[in-house]
């Protein structure tokens, strides 16, 4: 079974640290101790806790309309390369970098340029799932 120490599973989840110790504290994530004496969540419990802090906050918005692209990345645009037509907008979202082509007439209507706050929505269709590879 797999266990995460509180550093990782902050990471995975895309929160602090010490949020992640107050979910334990508040007992809405379970823990134990390992070996080394540290603390660590289980793979199973991180993944639960992962599922409730996504329908928080991917929930329907403030404006209460409900959508059915689930994957979003708020984070700032880096780069913007229009011409004619087109636009290549990069956004770096914590450490994922999303890259999207859109109307230049978009960009420029929603104002992006380097270091404005935008969210990219990701509606796929394939997904490639990938591990780590095992220890041996």
């Amino acid at each position: 079974m797999s266990q995460f120490r509180i550093s990782e599973a902050a990471g995975l989840l895309g929160v602090s640290d010490d949020t992640v110790r107050r979910w334990v504290d508040d007992g809405r994530l379970p823990s134990s101790t390992d070996a080394a004496g540290r603390k660590v969540v289980q793979g199973v419990d991180l993944a639960r806790r992962a599922q409730e802090h996504a329908a928080q906050v991917n929930g329907p918005g403030e404006d209460g309309v409900g959508r059915s692209a689930r994957n979003r990345f708020t984070g700032l645009v880096t780069r913007v390369l229009a011409d004619g037509v087109m636009a290549q907008v990069e956004l770096q979202c914590g450490p994922y970098r999303v890259v999207s082509l859109i109307s230049r007439e978009a960009a420029e209507e929603l104002g992006l340029e380097p270091g404005s706050l935008a969210t990219a929505v990701v509606k796929a269709t394939t997904v490639i799932i990938e591990t780590p590879k095992a220890a041996l």
